[in-house]
C-alpha cells in the first residue's frame, strides 16, 4: 500500500522522501526520483506532511517513537497515520507529538492498493479542522476524505468499516455455502440476487472469490482480526456491547488458527466450509 501511494503522489509532482524498515521494498520508488533513506529521521527531516501507513499501531509505534522518526520532525508539521490503529492510540501518538509542536491527523483507509492505484480511497480523518483543510490537496490525490471529528475518530470510522466488512464477509460466506450445501448454484445464487437489497461490494467482490475459491490474500485474514479485535477493545472502553463483532473476532481467530492467516479475509469461507464438512 505505501509504495502504491508513494507512486501516485510522486507521479502527482510531490517531492517525496521515503523508509521502509526493509529498504528493499522502498527501493522501487528510486525509478521515480524519490529520495530512499536509510533512517526515518532522515525521510521527514524536510518535510511538512509526514504519511506513515504501517501494519498495526505497535508498528507505529516504533517507528515514530522507538527508530528515531520523531527525533527528525519539524515543529509546525503534520504526522498522518494511514495506518490501522485504535483509537486511544491515535490520541495517545497526538498529544505526545503535539508536545513537540507537531500536528497529527489519523486518517486510516479502505481500498487497498488498487483503490490507491486508482486514486479512489475512502479516508476518514480525525484531528484538528485546519490541518485537514492543509492536507486536503495530498488526500484528494488518493481518493476521497472525510474528516470525521477529533484525534481518534478517523480510527474508530475505520473500525465501524471493518467491522460491516468482516461481519458481511461472514453473512455472505454462510449464505452461499448454505445454498451451495442445499443444491443450488452458488453463482446463480449470487447473480440472483443482484441488485436485490442483499447486495454489495461484499457480495460482489468478496463472493466472487468464494466461488472462485481464489484467496489470494488482498486484505489478510490477520489483518481483518487485528481489525476486529480493535474494535472490541475500544467497545469494551467505552461501555459498548458488540455481540455480533465478538462472534465474527471468535470466527476469523480460528480461521487464522487453521493456517489461513495470511490468505484473504474472504477465506472465512473455508474455515465455514470446513465445519459442515464441504471442503
Amino acid at each position: 500500500m505505501g509504495l502504491t501511494a508513494a507512486r501516485r503522489l510522486s507521479t502527482a509532482g510531490i517531492l517525496i522522501s521515503a523508509w521502509n524498515r526493509t529498504r528493499s521494498k522502498a527501493d522501487p520508488l528510486t525509478l521515480l526520483g524519490v529520495h530512499v533513506t536509510h533512517q526515518p529521521a532522515e525521510a521527514v527531516a524536510q518535510a511538512d506532511v509526514v504519511i506513515l501507513l504501517l501494519a498495526d499501531g505497535a508498528a507505529v509505534e516504533e517507528v515514530l517513537f522507538h527508530k528515531g522518526a520523531v527525533d527528525g520532525l519539524r515543529p509546525g508539521s503534520i504526522v498522518v497515520d494511514m495506518s490501522s490503529i485504535s483509537p486511544r492510540q491515535a490520541r495517545d501518538h497526538a498529544a505526545r507529538l503535539s508536545a513537540l509542536g507537531v500536528h497529527h491527523l489519523d486518517a486510516p483507509l479502505s481500498g487497498g492498493a488498487a483503490g490507491a492505484e486508482k486514486g479512489t480511497l475512502a479516508i476518514m480523518v480525525g484531528g484538528r479542522p485546519a490541518d485537514f483543510a492543509q492536507v486536503r490537496p495530498i488526500f484528494d490525490l488518493l481518493g476521497r476524505a472525510t474528516h470525521v471529528g477529533g484525534h481518534g475518530a478517523g480510527q474508530l470510522a475505520k473500525l465501524a468499516n471493518q467491522m460491516i466488512v468482516g461481519i458481511t464477509i461472514g453473512a455472505v460466506a454462510e449464505a452461499l455455502l448454505l445454498c451451495e450445501r442445499g443444491g443450488a448454484d452458488m453463482s446463480k445464487v449470487k447473480e440472483a440476487i443482484t441488485g436485490g437489497f442483499a447486495d454489495s461490494r461484499i457480495l460482489q467482490v468478496h463472493g466472487q472469490r468464494m466461488i472462485d475459491r481464489d484467496f489470494t490474500k488482498h486484505g489478510a485474514v490477520a489483518f481483518q482480526l487485528n481489525d476486529l479485535r480493535n474494535a472490541l477493545s475500544t467497545s469494551n472502553e467505552i461501555g459498548f456491547e458488540a455481540p455480533i463483532t465478538q462472534l465474527l473476532e471468535q470466527l476469523f481467530a480460528q480461521t487464522a488458527e487453521h493456517g489461513l492467516a495470511d490468505l484473504d479475509h474472504s477465506a472465512l469461507f473455508v474455515e465455514l466450509a470446513s465445519r459442515n464438512g464441504m471442503n
